[in-house]
């Protein structure tokens, strides 16, 4: 089950880059206890992303135009993204 912040996540790179593949997935259970990693999770989460419009751009560049889009998750509940983009 996937929640509120994981659905936010997937619409916006969804709408933003009409991806081939995307799966978003929450490891905030991974950091439990660990600075940065709240009580009830939705704080961690690994991206993978095939797109097209993200293809023939640097890795740095990439990586500044998912956190474009999710500048919101990021400066909030977010505390970790990671990110696999092929």
């Amino acid at each position: 089950m996937s929640g509120e912040i994981q659905q936010r996540i997937e619409k916006k790179l969804r709408e933003a880059f009409a991806p081939e593949a995307l799966t978003v997935t929450d490891e905030s259970a991974l950091h439990a206890g660990h600075a940065g990693a709240p009580d009830g999770g939705q704080s961690h989460f690994h991206v993978e992303i095939r797109a097209a419009q993200l293809s023939g751009l640097s890795r740095l560049d990439r990586q500044r135009a998912i956190n474009r889009v999710l500048a919101d998750e990021l400066a909030g509940p977010v505390h970790a993204l990671r990110l696999t983009v092929k």
